[in-house]
């Protein structure tokens, strides 16, 4: 009886079950519905750099498809247009790095018509509300402006069953923006236009790999007047802080020189002059030291370690427990150990409190999350409310496709050596008018000022249309309201120059 009263149950739960699986099925075969691109237009007024300027808004998704016509990506864009419209008006498409990170950085950080104010003296940014105010500094006076959010950033997203290694990757992402910009001219009648491509952080990298798709390979047609790099990235083994690779401890000294400085553990008549110093030091006697690894003698290490010390703001004692080669993490730790605070990473002038002060590194990044929260409020009440654009998406300020990216270029495989510098250097070589403005903080480890100087001295890549900036911040250097002056006046300038 159990066993017959089990059948019957077991086959009435298949009987059931069928019709249910059957639309399974049929859902899982069915097209995916069409993605209607949103496209929201407003109209506005500002100052900036002095002048009043009228400007539309105009927040909207590209959708990219397959050659098949499949939809695969909708890619959102924040376009700041001055009226009346002129196509002979340079347009500069920007976005920010990550991988992951939306462009909210430098739309409402440095060059967009609205910033949200965050103190600007190294301290966290509280709690709401964050003022969202009319920014100065935006460069709708001398360029229109598009901001782009690549695939898996801001409000854009992925389409259906596309799959993340179609677009996250340094070449994926670099075509896609590519399609983006190329789209984007066509549509607003801007191919005859001057045209400026920048970034930040990895946005640089982005930078590199965007123009050698327009300019040296898959398009091959769109030729640029400017590239700007903010907080560049390009040579990633010069930043590599890996057991063994002795290049980074160089690259990273100039940048510990300007932070012992900034906090009172080492002296000098100005960052300026310490960060010179650090620079030729680090490039000679520590360099040859690193390289002569435990061949170095007794006399040379102590010498070494002394000057080291000057230069670090460390104890003697500790660097010669490290071997001669601290870490940033380490760095980050034992700077104000004595004060019971840690420094940051993304800008070494923020301070933060660990949970205790015998660890080795930092519980977090007190400069990420000394600001984190109002540009991700500032960026949603923007687009949102004053654009108008609407969606449930959750804006992604920092996202965590960069755990699934591919960082392989040119065929190479994922032990490769990653540098794209030399994208920029054909880019230049190719193109005699062609300019890269180049904007570093002193204060910001994530991508050393340093780092940027080695990787863009390459061979290979002309240097008389390379220009220097230096900012008094660090990886976000517009969070300091006079550096942020300095930065538009410094790209305006840039433009103006073409």
């Amino acid at each position: 009886m159990k066993s017959a009263v089990s059948f019957a149950l077991a086959l009435a739960l298949a009987v059931t079950a069928a019709p249910v699986l059957a639309q399974d099925k049929s859902d899982k075969d069915a097209p995916a519905e069409k993605v209607v691109p949103q496209v929201v237009t407003t109209r506005h007024s500002g100052v900036f750099g002095g002048q009043k300027v009228n400007y539309t808004a105009t927040i909207g998704e590209t959708i990219l498809s397959a050659e098949d016509g499949t939809q695969k990506a909708a890619v959102v864009t924040t376009a700041y247009i001055k009226e009346p419209r002129d196509p002979n008006r340079p347009v500069t498409f920007l976005f920010n790095g990550g991988p992951g990170s939306g462009s909210v950085w430098l739309m409402m950080g440095a060059f967009g018509p609205m910033r949200v104010a965050i103190p600007s003296d190294a301290r966290d940014d509280g709690s709401p509300p964050y003022p969202i105010v009319p920014n100065p500094d935006c460069l709708l006076d001398v360029t229109d402006i598009v901001f782009i959010d690549p695939p898996g950033t801001g409000f854009s997203h992925l389409i259906g069953k596309t799959e993340g290694k179609e677009y996250y990757g340094v070449t994926a992402d670099a075509k896609a923006v590519a399609e983006v910009i190329r789209r984007w001219l066509g549509d607003n009648g801007r191919w005859n236009s001057p045209k400026y491509l920048g970034g930040e952080s990895y946005g640089t990298t982005r930078s590199a790999a965007v123009a050698n798709q327009l300019v040296n390979t898959t398009y091959n047609d769109v030729a640029l007047n400017g590239i700007i790099l903010m907080s560049t990235v390009l040579d990633f083994a010069a930043g590599a802080d890996t057991a063994g690779n002795e290049l980074s401890y160089i690259t990273n000294l100039p940048s510990m020189a300007a932070t012992a400085f900034y906090h009172g553990k080492t002296s000098s008549p100005s960052v300026e002059q310490i960060v010179e110093e650090a620079r030729q030091w680090a490039m000679g006697p520590y360099a040859a030291a690193l390289f002569k690894g435990q061949k170095l003698s007794p006399e040379e290490r102590a010498s070494i370690r002394k000057q080291l010390s000057h230069f670090t703001g460390l104890s003697e004692t500790y660097l010669e427990s490290a071997d001669l080669r601290v870490t940033p993490d380490r760095f980050y730790k034992e700077l104000l150990r004595d004060r019971g605070v840690t420094v940051g990473r993304l800008d070494s002038r923020y301070t933060g409190k660990d949970y205790d002060s015998a660890g080795e590194s930092p519980d977090n990044d007190p400069s990420f999350y000394g600001i984190d929260a109002a540009y991700t409020a500032a960026v949603n009440s923007w687009e949102r409310d004053s654009l108008g654009f609407k969606t449930n998406r959750e804006y992604q300020s920092i996202s965590g496709i960069g755990r699934d990216w591919d960082w392989r270029i040119g065929g190479r495989d994922a032990n490769a050596y990653l540098n794209v510098a030399p994208y920029l250097g054909q880019a230049l070589r190719e193109d005699s008018q062609l300019r890269i403005f180049v904007g570093q903080g002193y204060y910001d480890f994530a991508t050393p000022f340093f780092a940027t100087e080695y990787a863009l001295s390459r061979t290979g890549i002309p240097q008389d249309r390379i220009q220097f900036h230096y900012y008094h911040a660090g990886h976000m250097m517009y969070v300091r309201d006079e550096d942020r002056h300095k930065l538009a006046a410094d790209v305006r300038e840039f433009i103006r120059a073409r």
